[in-house]
């Protein structure tokens, strides 16, 4: 049994060149980001609120005070939430490698604990943050001395012009789904709508699928396996239901300043123009968690001091990549666990 353990000196002795290209890729970034001017922090883990997003799942904790008296806290699936309040401080330019830890996710390319690259521009389009993606990417490779980033047989360029892709453009491409048909200014969805567009495209569904519930069912089956081949991709313009922490689209309030990147079928990061309403966002977190607490009997509270920063946080975009995966990428390694220095047991 212990031959199979990652800490059996055969079993590391393999993995040890993908770790040492880990850290290279990561040192290559940090200069990077140094380079532009942005200031690396190191948000706390522990945090009254872990995200409030209805299919995140957090790990919950208890902090016992010096009186004995306990508080509920939670690690954090994401460390937005400071990092906003770091902008809302004043800091322009800030970039992280925070440890996350997401639950009831385990798998090729899941881990419950993993790392995250997450990075700010104060007073920056959302759009500047896609040059910064097919950067990181090109450093990967470079790092790895890859020509191309590879999973499962699909190969992508890093270096080739990255395709920018609407999630409509996407659902009519590979679905034969008019996605905007089906939705309205503000968030508001058409349910009907979609299922009728879904049935006639040979998905099947539930009688209780959602909205949310179906355009995911599309964009699993159809959409993300066409993502990335070749060539990333940004799928940029996220219906605004689907917004979370983005802001509407000046141009189209169907649609949010929201994009996530691909490369070989793969989904590698999730950026924002972002939201800087407190109002907007309380309910926008309040909706999803009354939807969580519908679907798994559970909900999160809120983190008040997020919302009262957001009155004092500039104009910015933001963006988070799971850095492991993009290890996986260049280094062409089959399991995220094969890229983690001590993968969790």
């Amino acid at each position: 049994m212990h031959e199979t353990q990652w800490w059996h000196p055969s079993r590391h002795a393999d993995r040890r060149p993908l770790l040492l290209a880990r850290n290279r890729i990561q040192a290559s970034i940090r200069g990077w980001l140094a380079e532009r001017d942005f200031i690396e922090v190191d948000p706390c883990a522990l945090q009254v609120s872990p995200g409030n997003e209805a299919h995140l799942h957090a790990f919950a904790t208890e902090a016992i005070g010096h009186d004995g008296s306990p508080r509920a806290m939670y690690l954090h699936t994401s460390p937005e939430f400071a990092m906003k309040k770091l902008l809302a401080a004043g800091e322009p330019r800030i970039a992280a490698f925070a440890h996350v830890w997401r639950n009831r996710e385990r798998g090729p390319t899941h881990s419950p604990e993993f790392s995250m690259l997450e990075w700010y521009r104060a007073g920056e389009d959302y759009t500047v943050l896609m040059q910064d993606c097919a950067a990181f990417l090109q450093i990967a490779a470079t790092a790895t001395g890859a020509k191309t980033l590879q999973n499962k047989g699909i190969t992508c360029d890093p270096f080739a012009p990255f395709e920018r892709l609407s999630v409509a453009e996407a659902f009519a491409r590979h679905a034969g789904i008019d996605l905007l048909a089906t939705c309205g200014a503000g968030g508001a969805t058409d349910a009907a709508a979609l299922r009728t567009q879904c049935a006639a495209q040979g998905f099947r569904l539930s009688d209780d699928d959602t909205w949310s519930d179906m355009l995911s069912k599309v964009l699993v089956e159809r959409v993300e396996p066409h993502l990335g081949h070749g060539r990333p991709t940004m799928l940029d313009r996220y219906p605004a239901a689907e917004a979370a922490l983005a802001r509407p689209a000046a141009d189209d309030p169907r649609v949010a300043e929201r994009f996530e990147v691909y490369a070989c079928g793969i989904e590698l990061a999730n950026g924002f123009g972002e939201l800087t309403d407190p109002a907007e966002q309380r309910r926008r977190f309040i909706a999803e968690m009354d939807e969580k607490e519908r679907v798994y009997g559970e909900r999160y509270p809120l983190d008040e001091d997020f919302l009262a920063a957001l009155a004092f946080m500039p104009p910015a975009s933001g963006i988070a990549l799971g850095f492991d995966r993009l290890v996986m990428l260049a280094t062409g390694a089959p399991r995220i666990d094969d890229v983690l220095w001590t993968p969790v047991a």
